[in-house]
């Protein structure tokens, strides 16, 4: 799944069909566009290797720019002969291939193309006798398909980055000694040594006491992350401290990277509406555009006394130089790409281009509330005592540590450094809690009911509390009780408040209970909250929004928002710890975890979509203005070119101008 470096960006095929691709997954199989234009490659080379590539453009840009200089500055008078010697040379240097692709898609029927359209173009110059202005045009066509190639390049090389952080090798340890081979012949039990600065290429868990990574190809962040011994380690993460090792748990093609770079390289075969309506039009323009040029030609023969053909001739072709729909079909597909390369820097994987123009219609984000919202970590917020704290924390923990239910390891957790005594005679009474001896001490750990069934008094204050508690009792007398809750994200109610200023409104669904449910909301800003929901209830719910004509995101982590993340308008999906089938659902992944990310998303799909409407009232005014003056006998060959690749080239530079932008609150 890894980039062929041989892949081409830009196919140089059909500007009306191929182009619009803009593909990334290379497919071995067979296509018309069976070359590459000048060989050009965008693998390590980058811009270097394409510019290398075109030699013979720049030799026949020599040889033009030669003849210009000594005809129209020295005024040296060069022979017919020769004059017509250095243009044929120069324009096969520059065309060659372009004239042999557009003969060739001829004999298959397909006529109506840039290339045939070009060479048209310029065999009639050559028929009229403009040598210098059909070659002029053939070469500047060609400059501006290089720099279509490299505006491609360049925008792709965010998201090549990511398609690249794959080891190709990883050392493997077997009877003891450490053994380069494939990650795809590792399997899960087998443990494996990470150096430092290598990636870790398949998911696992930390054998080692510890390690600092550098997540930032999974999450965006370059924030390093420490993770001690038995915590899960993801392929894609750097060892940047010291050499680890680490316990495989899952197949290459099973790990979280491996789906990122499926989910990457699918992304640009999504087409957004935009693109899919620009190709349909393409398919009837480019046929229009010969018609008109032919009725330029032919119609003034009908009313014009003094009709002369090389002079309307020439007027056609002028007006199929700048017709040519170049510009539009490449930044279009450019600016989405750009946008889906800037999400990727910033910790969001789209899925395509189309979501990228959904995001921005979005009117409210319906958000689940645990592992979304909240971290999803049970944690002791607070501890009230009536006796000595430290002795409470103790004597509880000591207690909880027989339980593996995750209030009882908040509360273990709680005690830090605290040396725990070993409980005995313990019994777990289900829905009530723990009971048990400490240090010779009976103690009672659990909820109100296992207070009142042991005829143990408590404040009354107790039973109006929504967060989870666990409530102590040290020789049948109260004696304190443990708040646990799970902890609300850093920036959630930053998050929040960046939706409302795009005008968007925040919904929190949940499973549980609902007065903790209306307490998170309240906390974060969130005016409507819905608690105690199962799976079925927030897909009813987000149905009946979408029937109010609402433009729903729906935003979670678990296998249980699976099914609504697939119902919403824009399905997504937090990646860091969220489940496969919530990832594999989304339309759009925040690879960490940040609620925050959310606001970018619709901000990234707002400035994309922006550029691109920008892109195509720029190249059809353009074109139409100088159609209308090159059929008037205004524009020459020489002004059309330049305008079709000044248009083509103001494109794409606004295009470029993507990558460079920073996403911030508004």
């Amino acid at each position: 799944m890894k980039l062929d470096e041989n892949t081409s960006t830009h196919t140089h095929d059909d500007c009306c069909s191929a182009k619009a691709d803009v593909p990334v997954k290379h497919h071995n199989h067979s296509h018309d566009h069976d070359h590459d234009h000048g060989d050009h490659s965008h693998g390590s080379d980058g811009d270097s290797g394409i510019l290398k590539s075109r030699w013979m453009l720049w030799l026949s840009l020599v040889i033009l720019s030669v003849f210009l200089v000594l005809t129209y500055i020295a005024k040296v008078g060069i022979p017919r002969p020769a004059e017509i010697a250095m243009m044929l040379v120069a324009y096969v240097l520059a065309g060659n291939k372009t004239v042999a692709l557009a003969f060739r898609k001829a004999t298959r029927g397909d006529f109506f193309n840039e290339f045939t359209l070009m060479t048209i173009a310029t065999f009639g110059a050559f028929y009229i006798g403009e040598f210098s202005e059909g070659v002029a045009v053939m070469i500047f066509y060609e400059i501006g398909e290089l720099f279509q190639d490299i505006a491609v390049s360049r925008s792709k090389r965010s998201i090549k980055a990511l398609l690249d952080i794959r080891p190709d090798v990883v050392t493997v340890l077997r009877e003891g000694k450490p053994l380069q081979i494939a990650p795809e012949a590792v399997r899960p039990g087998e443990k494996i040594l990470v150096k430092v600065g290598e990636k870790v290429a398949l998911d696992g868990e930390m054998c080692s006491p510890s390690g600092i990574f550098n997540t930032a190809a999974l999450t965006g962040e370059p924030k390093p992350q420490l993770i001690e011994k038995g915590e899960k380690v993801l392929a894609g993460m750097i060892a940047i401290e010291k050499s680890v090792e680490i316990e495989v748990k899952a197949l290459f093609k099973d790990s979280k990277l491996s789906r990122i770079l499926e989910m990457v390289q699918e992304a640009s075969a999504r087409k957004a509406p935009t693109q899919l309506l620009i190709s349909r039009l393409a398919r009837i323009y480019t046929p229009v555009v010969f018609l008109l040029a032919l009725l330029i030609i032919a119609i003034p023969a009908l009313f014009v006394a003094d009709y002369n053909f090389d002079q309307w001739l020439y007027r056609g072709m002028v007006f199929l130089v700048i017709a040519c729909p170049c510009a539009l079909t490449i930044s279009i597909p450019l600016g989405y790409f750009g946008g889906i390369g800037l999400a990727s820097r910033n910790g969001i994987l789209v899925k395509g281009a189309n979501f990228l123009d959904i995001i921005t219609k979005i009117d409210t984000v319906v958000s689940d509330k645990t592992g979304t919202l909240t971290k999803g970590v049970f944690k002791v917020q607070k501890v009230e005592s009536v006796i000595e704290k430290t002795d409470l924390i103790r004597l509880t923990a000591s207690l909880e540590s027989y339980s593996t239910h995750p209030v009882a390891k908040a509360v273990v957790e709680s005690a830090g450094e605290i040396t725990l005594a070993k409980p005995t005679d313990v019994e777990e009474i289900t829905g009530h809690g723990l009971t048990g001896k400490v240090e010779g001490l009976p103690v009672l750990a659990g909820n109100i009911k296992l207070l009142e069934k042991h005829s143990v008094g408590y404040p009354a204050e107790l039973a109006s509390l929504v967060e989870t508690i666990v409530i102590i009792a040290v020789d049948n007398q109260y004696a304190g009780y443990f708040l646990i809750a799970d902890e609300i994200k850093e920036d959630a109610a930053a998050a929040i408040s960046d939706l409302k200023s795009l005008g968007i409104t925040t919904i929190m669904l949940s499973g549980d209970k609902e007065a903790v449910v209306k307490k998170v909301a309240g906390d974060l800003g969130i005016t409507e909250s819905y608690g105690g929901l199962l799976p079925e209830d927030k897909v009813r719910i987000v149905q009946e929004l979408k029937d109010q004509g609402k433009r729903i995101a729906f935003v979670g982590d678990g296998v249980n928002d699976a099914p609504v993340i697939a119902l919403a308008d824009a399905g997504i999906a937090m990646g860091a710890l969220g489940s496969d089938a919530t990832i594999e659902t989304a339309d759009i992944v925040i690879q960490n975890d940040q609620p925050s990310r959310i606001a970018s998303a619709v901000r990234i799909g707002k400035i994309t979509k922006s550029v691109v409407y920008q892109n195509i009232s720029l190249a059809m005014g353009v074109k139409v203005a100088v159609m209308a003056l090159g059929a008037g006998g205004v524009a020459t060959l020489w002004e059309a070119v330049f305008a079709d690749v000044g248009v083509a080239l103001l494109a794409i530079l606004n295009a470029y101008r993507i990558q460079g932008k920073k996403i911030e609150s508004e």
